[in-house]
């Protein structure tokens, strides 16, 4: 098989193990008790990746095959994952967790080793990239388009999928235990993660490269990524790297949730936005497939102040958009539109960023860059973000329980548009001091030496 295929799958399946869960878990939580814990749940994202993409990326440097590791982390990843499954079906349908802190737990630990991986896909797809010669700005983008591919895959799947008493199916019917509202996406999830890690092991191999002579103690425990920061170009970036990622989680963590609890409002009830949030929110990942295409033009030709910059602004149309929207015509487009723009506001810092991290370091420490920018966005900053965004919306939301076709279902009800504005705000702000401050090199991306 050629190997950009191969690489395209593993992206592909990477991706679609997030995907089944990240944007519709609030709905699930809300049913299983933990309703008030969702800013905490996708801040433990971000709070394992301040420290686990480090480690990781070390090990992937000096120990273990990156391609091999990746395979390894999902597999424990998956168990875990399948372990918040089994809780699930042991309290049943629409019913609250009987150990909510062991769940927890489990879901922790999945994350814990999850969220290497998206650094660690980085790094192996770069590496074989470069042993077959081939150009990381020019082909790493469309194979990072199958990871989009196979997130918006698995949210389709989670959205249309549901089990009852008769067995398994899909629908659309509001009154099915659909996936996207059940302990089911974790199942996907978990399966998914296993599958993945039998497929890293046919990867090509990612040699580890020799040290010759004696190590630093930096060096030893792979702290050498760090000395990035003496460069103030890399040291702005990775600052606001880290203030653009609050940005990261608050529309997943969110926008399911605030979608569906139009549910709770007779006139909005019966709308299709309401009753589909996770099929609607696959728009975002439908722009992002498109816009990875677009940024090797974009990086050579504009440069990565100005592809940031358009990320920056474009969270703020992300946020803006929600404020204004509702789930009836004409208001509904603009929930669209906001799905739009996702694509330049994750892509064009995200998939940007790891390709200008790469170009940045010196071979013998690219997995450990690419594990110290995961951890200034998905860490610290979706860390930060998140928690604070949770603040925000429980001081004027709160969860309410709601009869829809005879059944009980709680719903996070509030002034949402107050809270959308606010992240919307923090945006703009962002957008304008880096807009001032960062000041990059005078030479485009492909120009840059190790």
């Amino acid at each position: 098989m050629n190997t950009k295929v191969r690489l395209a799958v593993m992206n592909f399946l990477q991706f679609a193990v997030w995907g089944a869960y990240l944007t519709c878990m609030g709905n699930y939580l809300g049913v299983a008790g933990l309703g008030d814990k969702i800013s905490w749940f996708y801040a433990i994202q971000g709070i394992v990746s301040i420290f686990m993409p480090t480690l990781m990326g070390i090990v992937a440097d000096k120990y273990i095959q990156p391609q091999r590791l990746l395979g390894l982390c999902h597999l424990v990843a998956g168990a875990f994952m399948m372990g918040c499954w089994l809780m699930g079906e042991q309290a049943g349908f629409g019913n609250e967790l009987a150990d909510k802190s062991l769940f927890i737990a489990f879901y922790t630990l999945s994350c814990a080793f999850y969220m290497p991986t998206i650094a660690l896909t980085n790094t192996v797809a770069f590496t074989i990239l470069k042993n077959e010669r081939l150009d990381t700005v020019r082909d790493f983008p469309p194979i990072r388009v199958l990871g989009t591919v196979g997130f918006i895959a698995t949210m389709w799947f989670v959205n249309c999928a549901f089990i009852d008493d008769s067995g398994f199916g899909f629908t659309l019917a509001e009154n099915a235990h659909k996936f996207q509202y059940t302990y089911m996406q974790f199942f996907v999830s978990g399966i998914l993660s296993v599958v993945l890690f039998a497929y890293c092991f046919t990867l090509p191999q990612c040699k580890l490269e020799k040290k010759e002579g004696k190590l630093s103690l930096a060096e030893s425990l792979g702290l050498n990524a760090f000395k990035l920061f003496k460069r103030r170009q890399m040291a702005l970036f990775f600052i606001f790297s880290a203030l653009l990622g609050m940005c990261l989680q608050v529309t997943n963590g969110f926008a399911g949730p605030f979608l569906t609890s139009f549910k709770g409002i007779p006139e909005y009830a019966d709308s299709f936005a309401a009753n589909n949030a996770t099929l609607l929110t696959s728009i975002s990942q439908i722009s992002e497939a498109c816009c990875i295409l677009l940024i090797p033009f974009f990086l050579k030709r504009f440069g990565i102040k100005i592809v940031m910059l358009m990320s920056l602004f474009a969270w703020v149309f992300r946020f803006g958009f929600f404020g204004v929207g509702n789930p009836a015509v004409p208001g509904v487009i603009f929930f669209v539109l906001s799905c739009v723009v996702y694509g330049v506001a994750f892509d064009f810092f995200n998939v940007s960023g790891g390709i200008f991290v790469d170009q940045e370091c010196d071979p013998k420490i690219k997995a450990s860059a690419q594990g110290l920018f995961m951890m200034m966005t998905n860490g610290l900053g979706a860390t930060i973000g998140t928690l604070a965004a949770g603040e925000i919306v429980n001081s004027f939301c709160n969860w309410q329980d709601f009869v829809v076709n005879g059944e009980k279902q709680s719903f996070l009800v509030g002034e949402w548009q107050t809270c959308w504005f606010i992240f919307a705000a923090f945006a703009f702000v962002i957008g304008i001091t880096f807009a001032l401050v960062f000041k990059p090199e005078k030479k485009p991306i492909t120009e840059i030496k190790h």
